[in-house]
Parts: C-alpha cells; structure tokens; sequence
C-alpha cells in the first residue's frame, strides 16, 4: 500500500514511497522530484464535470497529478503551494470536509466531490453555507495548512466556532454553519460592523468529532503584502 511520511521541519515535504504498480493522486504542480520508475500524468479525475466544479467552485486545480509506479515501484517528494504544516488523515470510517486549497495528495481509492450547503442562511440570518470539497472512499488524504496545524475536539457539549480563514478540514458528520461573527442585528447591519471592526466570517461546529486549523489566515496575509506595497506608500504620501 502506499506511504505517505511527512518530514520533521518547519515547512515540511511529503514523502511517497509506492509499491509495484500502486498510484497516488496529487493537487497539481504538488511534485517536487521522483525516484524511480514513476510517470506523472495530469488527469481530470471523477470527469471533467467534477473537475470544472472543483476548479471554479473551490479554486482547486482543474487538473490533478497522478504518480504512476511500474512493476519496481518507486518515491516521490510533494509539497504545497503555500508555505506551512502537513497532515494525514484516516478517510473511510470517517469522512472529511475540506476547505480551499487544503487537499495535497490521496491513495488511489480515496476521490474528492463537491458537497453543495445553503448559501442563503448566511446572507439572510446567523447560519449557511458555501461550496466544500469533501472526501469519498477509503485510505489517506494528505491536508496542507497555512503555518502550523492544530487539531481541535468537538463535543456536543463544547461547540467551536473558528474564523473561516483559518479551517483547513473538519469531520463530516459534524453539524456546521457559516456566520458572521458579531451581534448586530440584520445582514447589513452585520456586514457593516463585520467590515469596520475586523470581525469576520467564523464557522460554527456542533456534534462530535475533529476540526484542524492553521494558524495563518491566506486572506488576511495577502491583504498584509497588499498593504505594505512600496507603490501604495507611494501614493500615501502624495495625498
């Protein structure tokens, strides 16, 4: 079977090893060297309709990678787009969902499908929805997260409520909603003060199970660069 190992660093790789004629599938431009009599593949897998939701409903590549050994079998090395920790998780039993961009890499029966949620809760009250890939089948699914990773435990007596930015996947059966994290009342009224105090998105977890967070927000840190622009202290100045 195949063995996913993650090296012990702050920004770690993915190592693969494969067995004779086993594959893996991978998030694409996911590969950083091969060993061994391997051929690399891009592949719209689960049908180009599948993939084109992927691709415009969650950001995810169109295309995935799929690592191919022969008879001798054979390693690679993975790593994600964005800096930050690795983590494995046990999908059969349990399911996941997982947010944009989170999905590394999975054992060849493991598949990723959309799952569809209510987007009008979230735009007329406290609750909704959005576009989520989930995970199908049974074996390993490799999760990439924006800094470090922590795992977090639900309990149907301990709700969790995270910042949407920061969830990189979460149990499947677990009851979740999206919301905007303040207390004024109304949509526009909690847009607004969602805008002027910094308070964002959260999700709302209830049931039993396992949610992971990063500890980076890609949102927030790309409106940091944004910000600190050379050209837009430029213009600050000017006016």
């Amino acid at each position: 079977m195949s063995e996913f190992k993650i090296s012990e660093s702050i920004d770690p790789l993915l190592r693969v090893t494969l067995g004779p004629n086993e594959s893996v599938f991978a998030e694409s431009n996911a590969m950083v060297a091969m060993q061994g009599n391997l051929t690399l593949k891009g592949r719209a897998r689960g049908g180009l309709l599948q993939s084109l939701a992927r691709k415009f409903l969650n950001s995810e590549s169109l295309f995935e990678q799929k690592l191919q050994a022969d008879e001798n079998g054979g390693s690679a090395l993975l790593a994600p787009n964005l800096p930050g920790a690795l983590h494995v998780l046990e999908v059969g039993a349990t399911q996941y969902k997982l947010s944009d961009g989170a999905f590394l890499a999975a054992t060849e029966n493991v598949s990723l499908s959309i799952s569809r949620q209510s987007l009008g809760k979230a735009l007329l009250a406290n609750s909704g929805g959005l576009f989520v890939m989930a995970t199908e089948g049974s074996g390993q699914v490799v999760v990439s997260g924006f800094g470090s990773i922590q795992e977090l435990t639900v309990r149907d007596d301990q709700p969790l409520i995270v910042d949407n930015g920061h969830v990189v996947a979460w149990d499947a059966s677990l009851h979740h909603e999206l919301s905007l994290n303040t207390t004024r009342s109304g949509f526009l009224g909690k847009l607004f003060h969602s805008q002027t105090t910094g308070e964002g998105i959260v999700l709302k977890f209830r049931g039993e199970g396992k949610v992971l967070v990063c500890s980076r927000n890609k949102g927030g840190f790309l409106q940091w660069i944004f910000g600190h622009l050379p050209k837009n202290k430029m213009v600050n100045n000017e006016s």
